[in-house]
């Protein structure tokens, strides 16, 4: 709302379906303009204007760097419905009465709009403005925003496709070779919704002297275009990661799954914006740079993805998750800790091994610290948060 000190009380935007969060191409956008007066007031125009851009800025040095790209534009001129009107087309308004212009427009068809967005460096954004125009008077202005959101289908063969590689990487120290490290990943298909879990296959090898890491995250890429210059932005949405695997020794993920956060769909089609996500797997080697496979994804719009393999690859992973507990064979009386080896060779102060720069993740230390067994309990309850059927396997 728009509330003028003098001659205008009230100057708003109304949508017609106040609770509707986004439209889609094709859909009608319709409303009123409602407009208030504290005095006599001679209007001679009221026009609705309706646009849609993307913009991008950034600066690169001490240049600016701007673009935009004009997806939506409507004009009208409003009439007011049961008012007289002089001989130029203007009407008087008068206080104490609520006026109301009705307008409505339909937006372009599906494929010719992009999804709103906003970023780091650039936005889409779509809105109504209403200008109320005066004889000899400044023109008075509102607007109000509206989402669109472009529906994306993840349900095609393409993106129903499965995805995975192959990396290796030869280790050095000083400049003297000290092994390799490889990963072999795959993923059942490409596009996802949010709230998806995504089911990674991997087997990971170190032959290096070197205790290495194996990790997955979801990665957002948003790339910004602008005076032929081109800006990318790259985020961490969600992680996971595995067992250490020391030298020597591979890993393996059998089901291993990682949850699509709440995000907002790929947005492929702008020319200046352009948003992309990655499944990211690697391996953390100490000293040296990771080893890393990227799978690209497509996230689509919620209510049309894939739902029956979101389903069919939960079974699978809670299938596996079945038969590696079935194989467990767990003694029916509770174990003492007395039966226990207590190993105390290690009592030097502790040296970092390996300090894992991605985050949160605390330093894995050559020497554990002294540990003080705690009291024999009766196991009344357990819970373990299953993530895949991990298996440290020696290389063959």
């Amino acid at each position: 709302m728009v509330a003028m000190a003098k001659r205008v009380k009230t100057f708003q935007i109304i949508f017609s379906d106040p609770s509707k969060t986004f439209y889609c191409g094709g859909d009608k956008v319709s409303g009123r303009i409602q407009v208030e007066v504290n005095e006599v007031t001679r209007v001679s125009a009221v026009k609705v204007l309706a646009l849609g851009c993307a913009k991008v800025e950034y600066a690169k040095g001490k240049q600016r760097c701007r673009q935009e790209a004009e997806y939506l534009r409507h004009e009208e001129v409003l009439v007011l419905d049961g008012q007289p009107t002089d001989s130029d087309g203007s009407v008087v308004l008068r206080p104490g009465n609520k006026y109301e212009y009705i307008f409505g427009f339909e937006l372009p068809q599906q494929g010719q709009l992009v999804s709103s967005y906003k970023g780091k460096f650039g936005y889409v954004q779509y809105y109504v403005k209403a200008l109320m125009e005066r004889p000899q008077q400044p023109t008075f202005e509102c607007r109000k925003a509206f989402e669109v959101e472009e529906p994306l289908d993840v349900n095609t063969p393409d993106l129903l496709s499965p995805s995975g590689g192959m990396k290796e990487k030869k280790v050095t120290c000083m400049f003297i070779p000290d092994g390799q490290v490889s990963l072999n990943a795959k993923i059942d298909r490409r596009g996802f919704c949010e709230g998806e879990d995504i089911c990674i296959n991997a087997k990971f090898e170190n032959t290096c002297s070197r205790i290495v890491v194996p990790k997955a995250a979801i990665i957002a890429k948003h790339t910004y275009q602008a005076n032929g210059r081109t800006k990318v932005f790259r985020q961490k949405l969600s992680s996971v990661r595995g067992n250490h695997i020391i030298s020597g020794m591979c890993d393996a993920w059998q089901g291993k799954t990682i949850r699509v956060p709440k995000i907002k769909p790929s947005m492929l089609g702008c020319n200046i914006i352009r948003v992309e996500y990655a499944l990211m797997i690697y391996i953390h080697i100490p000293g040296s740079e990771k080893l890393i496979l990227e799978l690209p994804l497509v996230i689509g719009t919620a209510g049309l993805g894939s739902r029956s393999n979101s389903v069919s690859s939960q079974e699978g992973s809670v299938s596996n998750s079945s038969q590696s507990w079935v194989s467990l064979r767990m003694s029916s009386e509770p174990s003492s800790y007395c039966d226990l080896t207590r190993d105390c060779r290690l009592d030097q102060p502790l040296t970092p091994l390996l300090d894992d720069v991605d985050g949160d993740d605390s330093p894995i230390f050559m020497n554990a610290s002294a540990f003080q067994f705690p009291p024999t309990t009766k196991y009344t309850e357990a819970e373990e948060e299953y993530h895949g059927n991990a298996r440290m396997l020696p290389v063959c």
